[in-house]
């Protein structure tokens, strides 16, 4: 009866819930990293050096950062339907905003907006689910939303290249009318959070009465705040937190080393134009989103998150390098394949692990902790690769600089798993011991 229920619930989350908000994942992704594709031509208009564009991407996350915990607190005070239309309607008209920019200046403004808007959009999404999802399925159903990123780069890839590469009735250049068009549907999908999320499983229609009791029983934070419970900040003097930071840390410096750069790095790597660099661009993202699915699924089956992480990080930093140097060709673009592959799997395992770790009461700043963390990996990194593809002409160092974070993020895996462990013998003796 109870795998039934659970069943049921389930399913309709994943329906009416999980798979809505994966399209504002997908969307913001898409606004977020179309940057990438519009330095193709972005850059010799406005004259920005490497170092400029990647100061230019990473300057979104001084907004991201700035707005992570205020916009949680909107998301509280709001509830799910207002906050996510007021967020999407204002970076969808930031993100068509770029459009018209005529210099550096005004490009990095306009990010900081973007990011601002956007920034607290993944820690109120993975709030939002967390009260809907099971501990059995967490990861899997983290997995969807978080798997838009990747898909957001299989689509818009080769969209953004075709947009750029083809006449507009506006006689735009064509990275003017790929950045204009891609931000219109994040206005329209302000509309639709409106008519479409319930606040929480008591507002929802689509549910039984008896499948709200179970989600109030059975799902981590689905119920308010108890006495005697953690409170909101206690999150933040715990070790385990700040691991999971960093490790986030980790994660989020490959991702966006990767999304910012790729572009450019085929384009210099093959001189194809800019119509086949985005089929190129989308087959690594592809990748990553099997890789995401299954290694969740796998994760949430055998009830494992750390090695689910760390392994496919250390893949994935030897297969970097491995794909730079055997260069331009079918075994470059397989290795290269296989390693975002295993970078893009990691994600829905690792948020699988705050939820877990963290008190329901602490659990809002604990997650919006761990963004910030990451946020600053958004931040630094792209402007990091700049400067070292600047000062040296070739990607190379670059590539070892994003590989090695990845490694240690792979170390500071294994090193949560051994304090879970102490943690969790720490407790069972003081238990035997009442």
């Amino acid at each position: 009866m109870l795998g039934s229920i659970e069943t049921d619930v389930g399913r309709k989350v994943l329906s009416r819930l999980v798979l809505p908000s994966a399209l504002y994942i997908l969307m913001g992704s898409i606004d977020r990293a179309n940057v990438g594709f519009a330095a193709l031509q972005m850059n010799k208009d406005l004259g920005l050096s490497g170092a400029d564009y990647g100061f230019g991407a990473g300057v979104l996350f001084i907004g991201y950062l700035l707005a992570k915990y205020p916009s949680v607190l909107l998301y509280e005070a709001l509830g799910m339907r207002f906050w996510l239309a007021v967020i999407s309607l204002a970076w969808g008209l930031g993100a068509s905003g770029l459009s018209f920019v005529q210099d550096g200046n005004q490009l990095y403004v306009l990010r900081v907006f973007i990011g601002f808007a956007e920034g607290g959009l993944s820690s109120g999404l993975m709030i939002y689910l967390s009260h809907w999802a099971s501990e059995r399925y967490r990861a899997s159903v983290l997995a969807i939303p978080i798997m838009a990123i990747s898909i957001a780069q299989v689509i818009g890839a080769p969209v953004s290249g075709w947009l750029m590469s083809v006449s507009n009735p506006l006689g735009l250049p064509g990275w003017r009318w790929m950045f204009l068009i891609e931000g219109v549907p994040a206005i329209l999908l302000a509309g639709f959070a409106l008519w479409h999320f319930p606040n929480r499983p008591a507002d929802a229609k689509w549910l039984t009465a008896e499948q709200k009791q179970w989600i109030a029983a059975n799902v981590f934070g689905a119920s308010t705040h108890k006495k005697g419970q953690p409170g909101r900040w206690s999150s933040l003097s715990s070790p385990a937190l700040w691991i999971c930071a960093l490790i986030w840390f980790c994660l989020l410096a490959g991702n966006y080393g990767v999304m910012f750069w790729l572009p450019q790095i085929v384009k210099g790597m093959s001189g194809l134009p800019t119509w086949e660099v985005g089929l190129i661009v989308a087959l690594p993202w592809t990748g990553s989103a099997i890789g995401l699915l299954v290694n969740a699924r796998h994760s949430d089956f055998t009830q494992e998150r750390y090695l689910h992480i760390a392994v496919p990080l250390l893949v994935a930093a030897g297969g970097l390098v491995c794909a730079f140097l055997i260069g331009p060709s079918v075994g470059g673009l397989v290795v290269l394949v296989i390693a975002h592959t295993c970078l893009g799997s990691t994600v829905a395992p690792f948020w699988a692990i705050p939820t877990k770790l963290l008190a329901p009461g602490s659990l809002a700043m604990g997650i919006v902790a761990i963004n910030i963390v990451g946020s600053f990996a958004g931040f630094f990194i792209p402007g990091w690769m700049g400067q070292l593809k600047d000062s040296t002409g070739s990607f190379l160092p670059p590539i070892i600089m994003i590989s090695g974070i990845l490694a240690a993020g792979a170390i500071l895996c294994l090193l949560a798993r051994m304090l879970e462990g102490h943690t969790s013998r720490t407790a069972a003796a003081v238990a035997a011991r009442t």
